[in-house]
């Protein structure tokens, strides 16, 4: 091959790429929702999700696509393990369509005079619909064209080529040149980060006589395995759902290709004989194309059976990453680049916060000591989540959000600030106040535990996926808090001033009590803003929230004083839905330094002393 050969090869890969980019890019864009309907519907049956698999990457022309998005739907809990493992099955299937493409069309017509036209209608569209569905067709429709002028290329490429570099010397029938060829193809694809562009090259190479068939064949088998090198560049400090997803797609391709090999010879005599069935015996692209397809056919015969004891040793893996709980599990840069999977991702990601966030303040509520390492825990793990969700919410795309999602990214971040803030004020709760020493058995000890109680109750309340969650009676029971939090407050004052208590005592518990009262204020602003989110964005929440569990012991310590709770007022509000916990308050009947203040995301604590 001349340097001028070698420059209109490198050029001809170039253009099938750039092809294959703005036509997947387009389709998906183009697609809007529908990938994410199909998907859902896939959670059915096992053959749905092969079936969703094979008809999702027939539309975008790209496997890694499909695997990446799937990856997402199992981060955000949308798709379960199982299902995502036949996607992933099924979407190998679909790539060979690709193969079907160039074999069909790229050597029996005139790819001039697809490309051309197809190229300057596409670019048009695109102009003159802008960034919008319609406008990405355009573009989808000019990468089919880049992608046919591509394949115009290659082969002009390797004409003449076989007088120069005679493969065929290397190409016996011998396992270790057969293992070359399947070497190279790896090779191939693991350069080139596309399993299309590579069997294009191979087709090509093979319809121009440069590759015998049964070493083109081994190199589609390595083509197939070299395509796991994007998964597994994709999942590099990914969540632990992401590498075992992408493992499966590994370990399906890696069992093709053992069997694949193993029965090449019998598998090309199968394939000689649906080519005479169709009468493209004399067509070595045919079959290619037809063995590209039977051995990934071949592929789901074999794992289907197998496919319950691979999500099973599947989920035994990569629990290290889970037991870390401040690493994010639900979001990864897979998912960032969807817009709808991202927010599904980050609703995901909250849930798990609130969760967390409500185990450590029940912890600090319920418990004497101050001793407690779960606490300090619980609160670097937020700190982590939030910061991650911030750079999360950042690096999502705003071009094919809506207007309603984008005004829905900053009620994420407010949230995660929220639950920093509810961790940190229960921790002061514990760890700064623990003088705050009552006697066993006065009124203030009441009303102190009576309060507690009405805390741990309404945290009960902030559940935004619980069946009970209501935002009318989440405001009822704070403005009961409220009053409840006013009356311990004079009690205590009271006391101090008639001597009943020591100064110190009293100074300490109001302290206390205001970490409470914090705790109870920035967790309800949580839950409400959550659910806005929830509400505006249009994702699905879905429980449980990444395994987030409360000890046994905390659960029962939480348990008794919610059943005390539990035996109060519980009146109905005439509050709107989408009011603030605070604007329920009785503004009129307390006073102002009681409200709680809704200064956004970055309200914090007044200084020590500084009590409500």
């Amino acid at each position: 091959m001349t340097f001028a050969g070698a420059l209109n090869f490198l050029g001809g890969i170039g253009l099938f790429l750039l092809g294959m980019r703005l036509m997947t890019d387009g389709l998906t864009t183009a697609a809007g929702d529908t990938l994410r309907v199909i998907l859902s519907a896939a959670t059915r049956s096992r053959a749905r999700a092969i079936l969703s698999g094979i008809l999702i990457t027939a539309l975008v022309q790209s496997s890694s696509a499909v695997v990446f998005t799937t990856i997402g739907f199992v981060n955000a809990s949308l798709l379960a393990l199982p299902q995502a493992v036949g996607v992933i099955f099924g979407s190998n299937l679909g790539t060979t369509l690709t193969s079907w493409i160039v074999a069909l069309i790229g050597f029996n017509l005139d790819l001039q005079v697809i490309a051309l036209p197809a190229v300057g209608i596409g670019m048009a569209l695109s102009v003159a619909l802008g960034k919008g569905q319609y406008g990405a067709l355009g573009r989808a429709l000019a990468g089919f064209g880049l992608f046919f002028m591509g394949i115009d290329v290659l082969k002009d490429a390797f004409d003449g080529v076989g007088d120069v570099i005679d493969l065929h010397r290397w190409a016996g029938e011998g396992v270790l040149n057969l293992l070359l060829f399947v070497l190279l193809g790896i090779v191939l694809t693991v350069i080139i980060q596309s399993s299309s562009a590579a069997l294009t090259v191979i087709l090509t190479a093979t319809a121009g006589g440069l590759i015998p068939l049964t070493a083109a064949a081994a190199m589609v088998i390595g083509a197939n395995v070299g395509t796991t090198s994007t998964a597994l560049f994709a999942v590099f400090d990914a969540t632990a759902t992401a590498r075992r997803a992408a493992m499966s797609h590994v370990m399906f391709n890696l069992m093709v290709a053992l069997v694949s090999f193993v029965l090449l010879l019998p598998l090309l005599w199968v394939v000689h004989l649906i080519a005479q069935i169709i009468g493209s015996a004399n067509q070595l692209a045919m079959s290619l194309a037809i063995f590209h397809t039977l051995v990934n056919l071949l592929g789901i015969l074999v794992m289907w059976p197998l496919t319950p004891r691979l999500v099973t040793w599947l989920e035994a893996r990569f629990r290290t990453l889970e037991e870390d709980e401040g690493r994010p599990r639900f979001m990864d840069r897979n998912v960032q680049g969807a817009p709808s999977l991202a927010l599904d991702a980050l609703a995901q990601e909250l849930h798990r916060m609130q969760a967390i966030a409500r185990r450590v303040a029940h912890a600090a509520i319920s418990a004497e000591d101050p001793h407690n390492p779960s606490l300090e825990a619980g609160q670097r793990a937020l700190d982590s989540l939030n910061i991650a969700i911030s750079e999360f919410a950042s690096g999502i795309p705003r071009v094919t959000m809506s207007t309603e999602q984008q005004n829905a990214l900053p009620h994420a971040q407010r949230v995660g600030q929220y639950l920093v803030n509810v961790a940190e004020h229960a921790r002061e709760m514990l760890q700064m106040h623990h003088e705050a020493v009552l006697a066993p058995e006065s009124a203030l000890t009441a009303s102190r535990n009576a309060l507690r109680a009405s805390a741990v109750a309404l945290l009960d309340l902030t559940q935004v996926d619980s069946p009970q969650w209501d935002a009318e009676r989440l405001a009822a029971a704070r403005r009961d808090f409220e009053t409840e939090y006013q009356a311990m407050k004079a009690q205590l004052l009271q006391a101090g001033t008639a001597g009943a208590i020591l100064p110190r005592s009293m100074a300490e518990t109001l302290e206390r009590l205001s970490d409470l009262h914090r705790v109870v204020d920035q967790a309800s602003k949580a839950a409400v803003f959550l659910d806005r989110y929830i509400a505006e964005s249009k994702v699905r929440l879905v429980s449980p929230p990444g395994g987030v569990q409360e000890s046994s012991a905390q659960s029962s310590r939480a348990g008794t004083l919610s059943q005390q709770a539990q035996a109060r007022d519980s009146r109905a509000s005439t509050l709107p839905q989408d009011a603030l916990p605070q604007d329920a308050l009785p503004q009129d009947a307390l006073p102002k330094d009681a409200l709680p203040q809704d200064d956004g995301a970055q309200d914090t604590a007044p200084p020590t002393g500084k009590y409500r």
